[in-house]
């Protein structure tokens, strides 16, 4: 969500370490710095669900998983985002304490006001990432996962999870119940 713009060029040094000190998250795009604003209880337990699932999958391969803190970069546009999930499983983002900067995997939580956002504009520029192989869409408040794969001719394709499926995140030969995702978290009937 943007909630404030900088009326003023910030470069990517200064916005990198304006956020090491900062209690406030922002993102950065083209030298303008958004404040983000915070997370519903049910944003916030699917993000940590999900985490913990890739964490576990995960454990002992090499990858790594970030939730909400860790910055993703895209440097070809300028661009430093916030995803609320996001595995890197290239050794060359171990060289980066703040950012990443070749994710495989990047899974965006959905709210009333970022889900256009996240589905156009952000989607636009992750794009931009060649080692992004899925983007991943999840709405916290009914069970619906929505999972845009790169093909191998660069095409994306949408691979959407409802309830009582299994979803499948091949990027990381992830599998689970969506109701995985979905554990402690109060829908909307």
């Amino acid at each position: 969500m943007v909630v404030s713009q900088s009326e003023y060029y910030i470069s990517p040094e200064e916005y990198l370490e304006g956020e090491k000190f900062t209690e406030i998250k922002h993102e950065y795009i083209d030298g303008q710095v958004y404040a983000m604003a915070g997370a519903s209880d049910a944003h916030v337990t699917v993000s940590m669900n999900v985490s913990m699932l890739l964490r576990n999958h995960l454990r002992g391969s090499g990858c790594r998983v970030y939730m909400l803190d860790m910055k993703a970069q895209i440097d070809v546009i300028n661009r430093y985002f916030y995803p609320d999930v996001m595995v890197t499983c290239d050794t060359r983002d171990r060289e980066s304490e703040y950012f990443k900067s070749h994710p495989c995997l990047i899974i965006e939580v959905l709210s009333e006001s970022t889900e256009g956002y996240d589905r156009g504009k952000k989607f636009a520029s992750y794009r931009h990432l060649e080692s992004l192989q899925e983007y991943v869409l999840i709405s916290p408040d009914r069970m619906s996962v929505e999972c845009f794969r790169r093909n191998e001719e660069g095409h994306w394709v949408l691979y959407p999870y409802e309830k009582e499926q299994e979803v499948h995140l091949a990027s990381v030969d992830f599998r689970c119940a969506i109701a995985a995702i979905y554990e402690d978290v109060v829908l909307v009937p």
